[in-house]
């Protein structure tokens, strides 16, 4: 049944962007709005005061206010597993139980850290971090945002099974002063436990007396670490109800804890309980994840755009499109609703886009005057991530800057056509005041919350993820059994590359 707000938000004019700055003279500051060290702007949208109270009352009848009071209060809202949802509980806000269990699991984190520092696991100079999806993009993001010449450790992150990548992490690492930390939130991860196996060899071929006792384990299933040989010592647990991409705020985060130090993962934590109040305490008009995901469902469910463009132009944030695709496309690739009935229309957008201003050189062609119109996002900070001659950074600014401008602007040329660009092509502005631990931990937050009001808003549970099963079930088949039964063309392609294997 489609929704009545929706269909009235579907009534509504739509202007141009240059018509809605010039009828509204305050438009800047209604659509912007600062949350800490975060500013956002979304006056370069066709977000107007009409469409606002439309998307308020979309807000109403999907019950936000009771599913937003039901995240933070630990009830099973992923209810196709029967589990809550308590990833903010790891930054101390949410069910106070479940709060006080992720604080002692926190210092558990710490004491093994403080260990580490110590030397209890010999002279350490390198971390292996071996993970996949939610267990290697969020530590990945973190240590290289904020890691650049500060980082105490030397950190590789592997997730690909390609032997190509734990090959190369390897080669510049010395095996007697490696930790390997092995994330897996079920410890039976194929491609996660293939890595670690071939990790403990290299380290049994370099003649590392005890190998076992270089690995800390980071799981939600204990049992299965100790069962591979892991000792209880050194396992660092985390709650069924934190889900892998939503992980990073717990042992999942160790790399990042150990090679930045934990007053450092105490800030990220900080930063993003600070977004955790305000997404939860803030009147809905003013709430900063909900009035994105309100301009998310204008050009998804309304426009019909089918993708959604982020460029940080910064280089310290150069992984947070990898880190969103994840994130967006996991939670809310969905087709049917909480209750198993197919969804009233398009659900999450392809997520994608690159670095400033190399981006500026391969993909905005298409952005300012291809036929396809691409909501894009812009994050930058105020403050460089180095110390070289400030024109570096003043010139990354204007390029990011100009490029909104002239999205919206656009430029006539009637001599010649293929120099004209149409404009009305909308953007936002997410600006740091630097990334720093805390403006990235909010930021991070941010983008979780904005993910969980699409999935309200569209009636849809963005906490399981089914689609990544199938795949993985005719990959074992194929193991277990050859290519018995599959399609000619599969068959085909196993026979040629793997022998038929």
């Amino acid at each position: 049944m489609p929704s009545p707000a929706l269909e009235a938000i579907a009534a509504l004019p739509r202007p141009e962007l240059k018509t809605v700055f010039a009828s509204d003279p305050d438009r800047l500051s209604k659509f912007t709005l600062t949350q800490g060290p975060l500013r956002f702007d979304w006056s370069k949208t066709h977000l107007t005061s009409e469409l606002l109270e439309g998307f308020l009352k979309l807000a109403e009848e999907k019950d936000f206010a009771k599913w937003r009071d039901a995240l933070f209060a630990g009830e099973p809202i992923n209810n196709s597993e029967g589990r809550a949802a308590e990833h903010p509980a790891e930054r101390g806000e949410g069910n106070a139980e479940s709060v006080s269990r992720a604080k002692m699991l926190h210092a558990r984190m710490r004491a093994l850290i403080d260990a580490i520092e110590g030397e209890a696991l010999g002279p350490i100079r390198h971390i292996l971090h071996i993970g996949i999806g939610g267990s290697a993009l969020g530590p990945n993001l973190i240590v290289d945002a904020l890691g650049g010449d500060g980082a105490r450790y030397d950190v590789a992150i592997v997730s690909n099974v390609d032997g190509t990548a734990l090959e190369r992490a390897i080669a510049r690492f010395d095996p007697e002063a490696t930790l390997i930390a092995v994330a897996s939130k079920t410890f039976t991860t194929t491609e996660t436990m293939l890595n670690a196996a071939s990790a403990i060899n290299w380290l049994v071929e370099a003649g590392v007396e005890d190998p076992y006792g270089k690995v800390i384990a980071l799981t939600a299933s204990p049992d299965k670490a100790i069962e591979w040989g892991v000792d209880e010592t050194r396992i660092l647990p985390f709650s069924e109800t934190v889900g892998g991409r939503y992980s990073l705020w717990s042992s999942i985060g160790f790399p990042a804890a150990l090679a930045l130090g934990w007053d450092a993962f105490e800030s990220l934590l900080e930063g993003a309980a600070a977004m955790d109040r305000h997404f939860r305490l803030s009147d809905p008009a003013q709430n900063a994840p909900l009035i994105a995901a309100f301009v998310d469902q204008y050009y998804g469910r309304i426009m019909g755009c089918q993708t959604r463009a982020l460029f940080a132009y910064d280089e310290r944030l150069r992984l947070l499109p990898s880190y969103l695709q994840q994130l967006e496309m996991e939670s809310n690739g969905k087709s049917v609703t909480r209750d198993g009935k197919p969804v009233d229309g398009p659900t999450a957008p392809i997520t994608w886009g690159g670095v400033g201003t190399d981006a500026q050189h391969a993909v905005f062609q298409l952005l300012h005057q291809g036929t396809i119109v691409a909501p894009v996002e812009f994050v930058a900070s105020i403050d460089p991530g180095h110390a070289l001659d400030p024109a570096h950074h003043r010139a990354l600014l204007v390029n990011c800057f100009a490029q909104g401008a002239a999205l919206m602007r656009g430029k006539e040329n009637d001599a010649d056509p293929a120099r004209a660009y149409p404009g009305n092509r909308p953007s936002t502005t997410i600006l740091l005041e630097d990334v720093t631990p805390d403006a990235l931990g909010a930021l991070i937050a941010f983008y979780e919350h904005r993910t969980f009001a699409n999935a309200v808003l569209m009636g849809i549970n963005p906490f399981d993820q089914f689609g990544v099963e199938l795949g993985k079930e005719i990959a074992k088949s194929i193991e277990a059994e050859g290519t018995k039964g599959f399609d000619p063309s599969t068959m085909a392609l196993i026979d040629l590359a793997l022998g038929g294997a």
